[in-house]
């Protein structure tokens, strides 16, 4: 579920640039279904499309005139700058609901951040604007290539601006092979691939998930028996944005030949997003391969590797690309790609990185992540709440904390009754050991008496999961 900033209505408030920049706007979108049972607790604020910032944004002033003399407008700045970056650094302790790797330094790469490096148009074919980092980025692509074991010569990609963006041109792709064809797609999906079938006007199957998120493949047979006329645009989740549920991407290919759909007659895009990468280093994890009939494959960049800027990796086979790729007489080159500009600092790091890890580098880090996650759901359980972890997952589910601020202070992703922490290479099992210690603490201070009620979510997460008084006594 996407954060939403709350309200502010003090505007006051907003004049005075505080010691430390408000954290407000790090809140979460309100839970409607459950707000009569514990929104008072919860401390719900109105959301405000285009509104909830306005009241605590910086506003750009116009210089005056003797600034250039005084250089008081230069020591303002300056000022808001600093106290942003302490900001930052505090909220940074603080992460845990949202996957994305801060663990990472690329001060060798400051020298770099003084040109406007730019790789519009395709990656493969040089434009006439020079200041661009191709080379580094058909160096990255031909990296995921080889990890999802695709030839050089059998594969078109490029780095996105987003996880999203992967997404978009992956089914793009797809709704181009096949322009009558449906989109199937598990309701745990990332809603980009909702934001996708609407962009494209599609037509949009919901497919149901089992307890674990994962696709159900009996429900996806009867949607597909359903519409046997018509072309399977499928997008397979490896890893799900809740629960970090793989789908079974083997059970969808059988589910697709079972009902008589021939490889001529569907398409599946692969949503890696976070454990597109982790899944190639995981023992008797299924593979994410195209020697499997599979479209294309995107993860995120600044996700599980560890980058400044959003950025993302799209793969896909190189006979599809031809049905997107158009002649630019203005660059000199072609282009496939959903974005014109693309910014082309985000290549240089993920080539750094991938370079300095490598493949044993992201395999111990995966290993780190999988065992931390572990800790954290066998000492959520010991400590009576109720939480779920999918077998190939990092992402540690468990019930919504009743307390909205610490909601906040942790920036946890929360969807009705539960909440997610999602481990990643920079949590460390110290930072998970204070995590803990402040929720035990957070509930206690919502029964004072000691008697502490745990929510039932089984329905979320499974009995067995559940800590509430009715399944903790079944288990």
């Amino acid at each position: 579920m996407v954060a939403m900033a709350p309200a502010l209505h003090d505007k006051a408030a907003a004049a005075v640039l505080p010691e430390e920049i408000s954290i407000d706007s790090c809140g979460i979108e309100p839970d409607l279904e459950g707000a009569d049972a514990i929104g008072k607790l919860r401390g719900e604020r109105e959301i405000v499309l285009g509104r909830n910032l306005h009241d605590q944004c910086f506003s750009i002033t116009e210089p005056e005139h003797d600034d250039e003399e005084t250089g008081e407008k230069d020591v303002y700045m300056a000022g808001v700058l600093a106290r942003y970056r302490k900001t930052l650094v505090e909220r940074t302790k603080y992460h845990l609901g949202y996957p994305y790797n801060l663990d990472f330094d690329y001060g060798a790469l400051s020298q770099l951040q003084h040109f406007s490096i730019n790789n519009l148009g395709d990656p493969f074919i040089e434009s006439n604007y020079g200041v661009h980092s191709r080379q580094f980025e058909v160096g990255v692509l031909d990296w995921f290539a080889r990890l999802w074991e695709l030839e050089k010569n059998e594969y078109w990609g490029y780095i996105t601006n987003c996880g999203t963006e992967g997404n978009l041109h992956g089914l793009l792709v797809g709704r181009e092979v096949f322009p009558d064809g449906i989109l199937y797609a598990s309701k745990d999906s990332h809603y980009s691939v909702f934001k996708a079938g609407r962009m494209y006007r599609m037509e949009v199957v919901k497919v149901d998930t089992l307890l674990s998120g994962e696709i159900d493949c009996a429900d996806f047979q009867r949607r597909l028996l359903e519409n046997q006329d018509k072309p399977a645009i499928v997008n397979v989740n490896i890893g799900t944005t809740v629960k970090g549920a793989v789908d079974d991407l083997d059970g969808v290919i059988r589910t697709l030949e079972d009902c008589g759909f021939s490889q001529d007659r569907f398409y599946i895009h692969c949503d890696g997003a976070l454990f597109g990468l982790m899944m190639p280093f995981v023992k008797r994890a299924p593979k994410v391969s195209f020697k499997k009939p599979i479209g294309s494959v995107s993860v995120s960049g600044h996700k599980f590797v560890g980058c400044p800027m959003p950025c993302g990796i799209q793969i896909t086979r190189i006979e599809h690309i031809n049905t997107l790729s158009r002649n630019v007489e203005y660059l000199a080159s072609r282009d496939a790609t959903i974005m014109g500009s693309r910014n082309g600092h985000a290549p240089l790091f993920l080539w750094y990185t991938l370079n300095r890890k490598g493949y044993r580098g992201f395999k111990k880090e995966v290993e780190k992540c999988l065992a931390n996650a572990h800790y954290l759901a066998g000492c959520l359980r010991e400590s009576g709440f109720g939480a779920m972890l999918n077998e190939l997952s990092s992402t540690v589910v468990f019930e919504r904390p009743q307390d909205e601020a610490f909601v906040r202070k942790w920036q946890l992703a929360c969807q009705g009754k539960i909440a997610h922490a999602v481990v990643m290479p920079s949590v460390t099992v110290d930072k998970l050991k204070v995590f803990l210690k402040e929720l035990i603490e957070s509930r206690s201070r919502l029964f004072p008496d000691g008697k502490i009620v745990a929510p039932c979510v089984a329905d979320e997460l499974g009995a067995k999961n559940c800590a509430c008084v009715k399944h903790s006594s079944c288990s």
